[in-house]
């Protein structure tokens, strides 16, 4: 057999073992209490300001589960939480639902089985671990770390404590984009060696923020939580903190997350050999710490790259897309985002053209619709029945650590070589600096 044949015998196959999930690499009927056919899976949702209605609406369209608690340390998110819970499981489920502030009480909760985190980013990882430390299953919004190393602690965790880990990058649940995959495993564009990633908005400027008194309906220390503490300013909460280090990733991060995701799967990719990124705060002066404006380019062995395009603060769209990917093989490209694809041979022609069943939000600051709804079926199967998870954590913090790469090689202003087994920095002190962060004391992660 050539090597050619044989390499894209063991893409198809690869191809296969992602879409099944089974890079885990622990058997979801490893669990130590997977429940029956017939039990109810008992969540909390913690942070539920923004991304966190999302999850609750499509938590109420997954079979045998339920909302029984919600956290938020912002109290004037109880009564909005209340009503919404009303909407969409009835006002008998709203009235059995328990409101707590801090998340360590709800751990206590033993009738909680499940977790569900969209809390500021600096928290995901240290509210996973615990959660799964307590017992709980957990699913986490992307990103699933605020630094490197907190991602490979969750896989250490997941390891350990044998709980479903589920990262909210929904689009593996997209049945077009698993169809997009199988047909690049069948060879339909050929052997695929680049893929290109992007995302596109009109955000508007945070201004420069005032030191003002903490607001008497938010509990301040407890938002900070695991971050080193820094004084109260009118711009950071609640969306904001997204762009300051101290609890934010960037855009990268936040949206990026997505269609490198995709890449990644679609390549059949783990860690790169390098990336190097350029960019910056460009589009407005003011108290923005991450880059509006980013290009990373990521090279893997065996002849394959991906690279991703941020623009935060310019909308104009590719392919009549704000965000989206293409796949670039020796036969064609396909060009793929959440509400479907579409197959081009190498002259432009349209061969195949696969829309998706259900609409997704793409640019807003909720998201929810069909995919998620999709991912959380699958979150729920995965702690109900061991049902195999289309996003088990090790590929969440993958492709996590990839941003993340991206963030650290724009900070230092320099390429960076890795490690391709798993992701580490090569003979750069200056830059594995940025691999872990300082936490406030007696937050510190310890699996």
């Amino acid at each position: 057999m050539s090597d050619k044949k044989h390499t894209r015998r063991d893409f198809v196959k690869k191809s296969a073992a992602v879409t099944a999930g089974l890079y885990w690499a622990a058997s979801a009927r490893s669990y130590g209490n997977i429940l029956g056919a017939n039990d109810r899976i008992n969540c909390a949702a913690v942070g539920v300001h923004g991304r966190g209605k999302a999850l609750i609406r499509s938590l109420a369209t997954a079979k045998n589960s339920a909302l029984t608690a919600v956290c938020d340390v912002d109290k004037r998110e109880f009564d909005l939480a209340g009503k919404l819970v009303q909407e969409t499981f009835g006002s008998s489920a709203a009235n059995a639902v328990t409101n707590y502030v801090d998340f360590r009480k709800l751990l206590e909760n033993k009738d909680v089985d499940a977790i569900l985190i969209a809390t500021p980013e600096h928290w995901h990882a240290p509210m996973s671990l615990m959660g799964v430390q307590a017992g709980k299953h957990v699913y986490v919004e992307k990103p699933c770390s605020h630094n490197p190393r907190e991602g490979e602690l969750l896989v250490e965790a997941q390891q350990k404590y044998k709980r479903v880990i589920q990262m909210g990058n929904q689009q593996r649940s997209a049945p077009t984009s698993i169809q997009a995959v199988a047909d690049i495993g069948a060879g339909l564009i050929g052997d695929v060696y680049y893929g290109k990633a992007w995302y596109a908005n009109n955000r508007k400027s945070i201004g420069v923020g005032k030191s003002v008194a903490v607001p008497d309906w938010l509990d301040w220390d407890l938002w900070q939580g695991p971050a080193p503490r820094e004084g109260y300013k009118d711009n950071y909460v609640h969306y904001n903190w997204h762009w300051f280090w101290n609890w934010g990733t960037g855009e990268i991060n936040n949206n990026g997350t997505h269609e490198i995701d995709i890449c990644r799967w679609a390549l059949g990719v783990e860690f790169p050999k390098s990336v190097i990124s350029s960019g910056g705060r460009f589009h407005f002066k003011d108290d923005w710490q991450f880059y509006d404006t980013q290009n990373v380019n990521y090279e893997f062995e065996g002849g394959k790259m991906i690279t991703w395009e941020g623009r935060s603060c310019n909308g104009f769209k590719q392919h009549e897309r704000g965000r989206g990917v293409t796949l670039h093989g020796t036969k064609g490209t396909i060009l793929l985002d959440r509400n479907g694809y579409k197959v081009y041979d190498n002259e432009g022609k349209l061969i195949k053209d696969v829309k998706e069943k259900g609409e997704s939000a793409t640019l807003n600051t909720v998201g929810g619709g069909f995919l998620t709804d999709l991912h959380m079926q699958n979150f729920v199967n995965a702690v109900r029945q061991g049902e195999r998870q289309n996003s088990p954590i090790r590929d969440g913090h993958i492709t996590n650590l990839l941003c993340h790469l991206g963030n650290i090689s724009q900070k230092v202003g320099r390429k960076l070589m890795l490690d391709t087994d798993n992701g580490r920095i090569l003979r750069d002190r200056g830059a594995r600096k940025y691999w872990s962060r300082d936490y406030a004391p007696g937050w510190e992660m310890k699996v």
